[in-house]
């Protein structure tokens, strides 16, 4: 028998908030070092492009102004919190958590790897990660009612869908943003998507395995002795009040009809979102839209076919279900409007979070030191060895994914630059957009910038320092495996 857990003590962290202010000011004055510096990009007119020393106006409004950019998914999270109120007032989501508990027989473990490939073949495929912020409450009370730590619930879905961006194959963010910037007009660089899909499925299998055996072994080692988790007292003192830990006191946990049907309805709420979000018509798939994305028969609900929604359309069916499920549960006008309210308002600070973390990007826009730092690289990297140039390349495109976490814009700005200095040297450009994948996708497990992660640890109860702190090694570990594994492909594959 485990040894009694000792709580760990308290201690002070800086917030989500602060790290993002911190970073904000660091770029603003890094903008100021290189202030009238010529980026190499060239402005609409022609003329020389130069950074810009951020105003202090700049660092002011840059919260906001991301928000704007952000509110999309600020929508959709505030949504998401009136839905699992209502659906949480049912208790029929606790229950059968913990119905489900008792059912797998201490054999949680074994979901780990599965669900973690799951998210993996989302992430590959289409891009699988702001998406996932509704899993994280799910997830982390399942893992926490199971004797894990809401902590282990991050893992699956952070890392799993993290891998799966990092080893794309057909996510038309990240792999068909790269492709459609390389065949643009004057660039017009060919790419075998052969060999983008091959040694993307190379990667996500490989960076699954290994991240698969962590989460597994941190899990088991938290079971047996809980005081072994990451999360300070303080963070699961939030979350046990969020989600409650306590499996005996269920007993023998029965649904009762309507709970089921909630259940039932919570589930179908979920898959249809998913279906939602899959570009269908990439996978040659037409049963819901044509090629060309003109309404089929499941565009009755938001105009968008299923296949070509996004935030808007996700957070209208959301906002439909949870006035159905208050409705099948029994609950009056009056109840389902006051759980809805209190439910999106329990949101606010996952909210601002994410708009704040855009304002990082903003700045970066506005200055034009992410065109300063990738041009002076790839004038760096030209005439080296196909190694070199992997490892190089790789570098570059980590430090750039602090500053632009948008994969698909960093397609648009890298790719016409990087694109031609690949095929210049010799080697395959499908090889320089995996490098590009995978070094972007390792970030966004961490970064800072990203309102998956910033959104999903608030819901969560989790501290992005805790976070940082066991991801670290990870994104070290995973690295050196991507970069063998593209020096190798960079050197192996004919131009």
């Amino acid at each position: 028998m485990a040894e009694e857990a000792k709580p760990k003590k308290k201690r002070e962290m800086l917030t989500s908030f602060s790290i993002i202010y911190i970073l904000m000011i660091a770029v603003v004055l890094i903008s100021w070092i290189f202030n009238g510096t010529p980026t190499g990009a060239l402005t609409e007119d022609g003329a020389q492009e130069v950074v810009a020393g951020a105003t202090f106006s700049d660092f002011t409004m840059a919260s906001v102004n991301g928000f704007n950019d952000a509110v999309a998914v600020c929508l959709f999270v505030m949504v998401l919190g009136g839905f699992l109120a209502i659906v949480n007032e049912t208790n029929a989501l606790n229950v059968g958590i913990k119905a489900l508990v008792r059912k797998m027989h201490g054999n949680e473990l074994k979901l780990i790897p599965i669900l973690m490939f799951l998210f993996a073949i989302l992430g590959s495929t289409y891009g699988f990660c702001e998406e996932t912020v509704g899993f994280y409450i799910l997830l982390a009370a399942t893992m926490m009612t199971a004797g894990f730590d809401p902590l282990t619930g991050v893992m699956m879905i952070l890392l799993g869908a993290g891998v799966g961006c990092l080893g794309s194959t057909v996510n038309p963010f990240a792999v068909g943003a790269a492709v459609d910037a390389l065949g643009a007009e004057g660039i017009e660089i060919s790419v075998n998507q052969g060999y983008t899909i091959a040694l993307g499925l190379i990667l996500m299998v490989v960076t699954w395995a290994i991240c698969s055996f962590i989460v597994v072994q941190y899990a088991k080692k938290v079971r047996e002795d809980p005081s072994k988790t990451l999360m300070t007292e303080e963070e699961l003192e939030a979350a046990r009040a969020a989600y409650g830990n306590d499996i005996e006191a269920a007993g023998d946990v029965a649904l009762t009809g309507k709970q089921k049907a909630v259940l039932w309805l919570f589930g179908l709420s979920f898959l249809i979102m998913i279906m939602g979000f899959v570009p269908w018509d990439m996978l040659g798939i037409y049963a819901f839209a044509d090629a060309d994305g003109n309404a089929g028969w499941t565009s009755f609900l938001t105009g968008a076919p299923l296949g070509w929604w996004y935030f808007a359309e996700s957070t209208t069916w959301f906002l439909l279900m949870a006035i159905i499920i208050g409705v099948v549960y029994g609950f009056s006008e009056h109840k389902i409007v006051d759980l809805f309210m209190a439910g999106a308002g329990d949101m606010m600070s996952v909210v601002l979070i994410i708009a704040v973390a855009r304002g990082v990007t903003v700045i970066m826009n506005t200055t034009h030191l992410s065109n300063l730092v990738l041009y002076a690289a790839s004038n760096a990297l030209a005439g080296t060895s196909g190694i070199v140039y992997a490892i190089g390349s790789y570098v570059l495109y980590f430090f750039l994914s602090f500053l632009i976490p948008s994969t698909s814009g960093m397609a648009g700005v890298s790719m016409p630059i990087m694109g031609p200095l690949t095929v210049q040297l010799g080697f395959n450009p499908a090889v320089i957009i995996m490098v590009f994948s995978a070094a972007s996708g390792v970030v966004n497990l961490i970064t800072p910038t990203s309102a998956a992660i910033m959104g999903g640890l608030a819901l969560a109860r989790v501290q992005y320092s805790t976070w940082f702190k066991f991801c670290l090694k990870i994104v070290g570990i995973l690295s050196v495996a991507c970069i063998i594994i593209l020096s190798i492909a960079m050197v192996a594959i004919p131009a």
